[in-house]
């Protein structure tokens, strides 16, 4: 296969520290990489302070931006979109809908662009009555400015086929799996391995963590809680949160990596409490970490976990259900199992870089290069 160009921009930029978005375009483009192709990954110089130009075969290229929630994106997108055009590449790979306004630039140049949509953002509560009719506006710009989209949810492919009549490629993120029980590594956060439950995402409202945290409260459960997560713009929110919580809800802020991965694959449980978006990175790679997993029963959400985790619908239900696996250890072994051969069969990293190349290719024979 003969190597291509692709550029990945829209993202806070890799190595990853911040969100899904960084860690698919991490992923995704050091497969790429590894596979022979050329790919560079931009990134906003108020996120990223890795100092080297290449990260792991990946051309790394920083760029400012306005450290401010409704124009951090909008901003970068808009220079590194520029900095592509100069510089050349066979192939555009842009995250987000809320970049789709630029997304037309590239394709006037000869620049093919395929944009992965993500979930319906507009939804987010953090949003404002204006923010929000702007982002559908986007999203309705992401249907015809970049050349392709891709979905990574059936739930999310059949929104715009049915509201748009659009057809996009649906490829869902990736996990990996492996569960490594390490009691040592994890007396820096003052946890044991087995005896706390585990919640991750980014500290906003439609991510629910203030109804997991009064649901763990309410369960009564003789475990800590772990809150691995923050947010740039809710400073209000994470206060309330904090106000809260006891003594025994640890608030341990982003962690990636190992630490990370340490996280995961010793809790107990995980809970999974999003309502807005697509197939959600952290709920699979919880699964494929060999978790127990308690999900919030969006659409989304149960497409993702099929029916290897426990779906709960408010803060009653999930407070029965944590005492429910607190009581029966036996129910949770029996969906750790169940987590792993659903992350096995549906999302591996490779299978999906497979799936990524082979539209990517498609694209460019299209353009004809």
């Amino acid at each position: 296969m003969e190597p291509i160009r692709v550029a990945i921009i829209g993202t806070r930029g890799i190595p990853a520290n911040y969100g899904g978005f960084e860690t698919f375009a991490e992923e995704l483009s050091v497969r790429l990489a590894t596979r022979g192709h050329h790919v560079v990954v931009y990134g906003r110089s108020n996120n990223i302070d890795y100092p080297d130009k290449e990260y792991r075969g990946v051309r790394l290229i920083i760029l400012p931006t306005i450290s401010w929630k409704h124009l951090d994106t909008i901003t970068n997108t808009f220079l590194s979109v520029f900095h592509v055009i100069i510089h050349r590449v066979d192939i555009v790979l842009i995250p987000n809908t809320g970049n789709a306004a630029l997304s037309w630039i590239p394709r006037i140049f000869g620049i093919p662009v395929l944009m992965n949509v993500d979930g319906l953002e507009w939804k987010r509560q953090k949003w404002g009555k204006a923010t929000k009719k702007l982002l559908k506006f986007s999203e309705w710009l992401a249907t015809w400015m970049p050349n392709q989209i891709v979905t990574d949810a059936q739930v999310i492919q059949d929104y715009y086929k049915n509201k748009y009549n659009k057809h996009s490629w649906m490829i869902p993120y990736g996990a990996y799996i492996s569960r490594q029980i390490n009691e040592e590594d994890l007396k820096k956060f003052e946890l044991e391995s087995e005896k706390y439950l585990l919640y991750v995402s980014r500290l906003e409202p439609e991510n629910n963590a203030l109804m997991v945290i009064k649901a763990y409260l309410q369960s009564q459960v003789d475990m800590n809680l772990v809150i691995v997560g923050d947010a740039p713009y809710a400073h209000d929110y994470i206060r309330k949160l904090k106000s809260t919580a006891n003594d025994n809800v640890k608030f341990l802020g982003f962690v990636f990596g190992r630490d990370y991965r340490l996280l995961q694959q010793n809790a107990y449980a995980y809970i999974h409490a999003t309502e807005v978006g697509g197939t959600h990175p952290a709920l699979i790679e919880a699964m494929g970490f060999g978790n127990c997993v308690l999900t919030y029963n969006t659409p989304e959400n149960l497409e993702a976990a099929g029916n290897a985790a426990i779906p709960f619908a408010d803060q009653n239900e999930l407070a029965d259900k944590l005492r429910m696996i607190a009581d029966q250890p036996e129910i949770v072994d029996n969906y750790r199992e169940s987590a792993v051969k659903h992350v096995r069969e549906r999302y591996n990293w490779d299978n999906i870089t497979d799936r990524y190349e082979d539209l990517l290719m498609k694209m460019i024979r299209k353009k004809g290069r």
